[in-house]
């Protein structure tokens, strides 16, 4: 059982110390348009959590060989701790607001960990594809990182089957994980969700918050194909909300499913974090 966090340095920090106070493994950085870098600020987590991760870093914008080196990098300075989670993310992120075309993101995804995977072991890459021409190796003495993707369709699925250690996925239930994520993967393949929690005694509050405040998941391809897969009619329909005794059985449920990892992201006010980190813990068990 994990937190997931996506807030600045500072944050990271005590949201490490937190998890660490609750007994959870890990704790994991998403990227945020016009936030800090997701890799970057886990080098402020210090020594508690076993696992730092990303969840995820954008390939589009860095290059592989510029990954690979800023990851060894932060590798290093969390003591071999690292996860590297990485997507493609949404053309209104790369194209929209960086400008870079958003080609055929799932060849993208296969050329960068054929460039990239190797390179983090230390190997000379030279390579030529559609995407990345490469003659290059890094001259760093230190152990490779974990590397999963964020697929969630068949062709991504694939691409994590054959090339990366597992999938980052969200907006699923069990069903979807046990039906369609875990049968597409490699045997001993991690299966990482991330998923929104509250414990509360008003959920339908809480999924009307969710439907308003988080609309645009409706529109990114990539999350409407996962919620259809579902049948969820959208991201309020996959949040892990009610009592404690409800909001426990359903996390249970996805450890069941095949879920190696939750990545909780507590939806609720700051002072009520406690609530939903208590469960998250007893949920280990």
């Amino acid at each position: 059982m994990s937190l997931n966090t996506m807030g600045p340095v500072a944050d990271v920090a005590a949201e490490a110390a937190l998890a660490v106070s609750y007994g959870l493994d890990s704790v994991w950085a998403g990227q945020q348009p016009g936030g800090l870098d997701a890799l970057s600020v886990l080098a402020a987590a210090g020594d508690g959590p076993r696992e730092v991760g990303t969840a995820v870093a954008q390939t589009y914008p860095v290059h592989p060989v510029a990954r690979a080196t800023a990851a060894l990098t932060v590798q290093e300075l969390v003591g071999g701790r690292l996860t590297l989670g990485l997507g493609p993310s949404h053309a209104w992120i790369v194209t929209g607001q960086l400008g870079i075309p958003y080609t055929a993101p799932a060849r993208h995804t296969r050329e960068y960990l054929e460039v990239l995977r190797p390179l983090l072991r230390g190997e000379h890459v030279k390579y030529s594809g559609e995407f990345f021409t490469v003659d290059a190796q890094l001259a760093v003495n230190v152990p490779a990182p974990p590397v999963l993707i964020s697929a969630m369709g068949p062709r991504m699925l694939q691409i994590a089957h054959d090339l990366a250690d597992g999938t980052i996925a969200t907006w699923v239930r069990p069903a979807t994980v046990a039906d369609w994520l875990v049968p597409r993967l490699a045997d001993g393949a991690r299966v990482v969700v991330g998923a929104m929690v509250a414990v509360t005694n008003d959920p339908d509050a809480v999924r009307e918050a969710v439907a308003t405040n988080l609309s645009i998941v409706n529109d990114m391809p990539a999350y409407r194909a996962i919620l259809d897969r579902g049948g969820l009619s959208g991201p309020a329909d996959a949040i892990i909300v009610g009592s404690e005794s409800e909001v426990l059985a359903e996390l249970r449920r996805f450890r069941d499913a095949g879920t190696t990892d939750l990545l909780v992201a507590p939806f609720c006010p700051p002072e009520e974090r406690g609530r939903v980190l208590e469960v998250a813990a007893q949920a280990r068990s």
